[in-house]
């Protein structure tokens, strides 16, 4: 009895997707739009589990994903995965959409009145993690992008640092390295605040 071999799903996919993007940068325009369909579903997925407080953003990720993908298909180097360039993009378009929430959620203070007296004693635990969250914020902005990034990607999204690497075209090494100076320098700033 012969032996069906297994069929990996991620190379499946991987293959597929792979097909139809080059059929459809070559004029199968059909092609092309079932690439950008399965595109999206698998966006979707990923932008969901990395959004998940604010699920009404995903659909807007997912169409500027899609948009930047389109815009740059040209420049899609064939020895690279496709599905790992894919998702690349989607994290940049991630990471600059935090950027500008944590920007905007800086920007303004709460709008909720609280009296001064005892009631501003209690605060919920919404409240203070907003509040944490534009304190970080603030302190990411004052370090050098490639830090920055290299901490948001593996402390606050949890990426490996290899799909750290990836999404932002740097080397393992340099990775832990931006992540360790910036750690370090967060550090200092905090003892010259305290």
């Amino acid at each position: 009895m012969e032996r069906i071999p297994e069929v990996d799903p991620l190379r499946s996919t991987e293959l597929r997707l792979h097909a139809l993007f080059l059929q459809g940068t070559a004029g199968d325009a059909l092609a092309y739009r079932r690439f950008l369909q399965a595109t999206a579903t698998h966006l979707r997925a990923f932008l969901r589990r990395r959004l998940s407080r604010w699920p009404d953003e995903v659909e807007d990720l997912v169409q500027e994903a899609l948009l930047a993908i389109h815009n740059q298909r040209l420049s899609y180097d064939t020895g690279v995965p496709l599905t790992s360039w894919v998702y690349a993009i989607a994290r940049y378009k991630l990471i600059d959409w935090l950027r500008r929430h944590a920007r905007q959620d800086s920007l303004h203070d709460s709008l909720d009145d609280v009296d001064e007296g005892e009631h501003a004693l209690f605060s919920s635990s919404d409240e203070a993690a907003g509040d944490a969250r534009r304190d970080l914020a603030k302190l990411l902005a004052l370090l050098p992008d490639r830090q920055r990034d290299a901490i948001i990607l593996t402390k606050l999204e949890g990426l490996s640092v290899r799909e750290a690497a990836d999404t932002l075209q740097m080397s393992d090494a340099s990775i832990k390295v931006s992540v360790h100076r910036g750690l370090k320098a967060l550090a200092t700033i905090l003892r010259e605040v305290a």
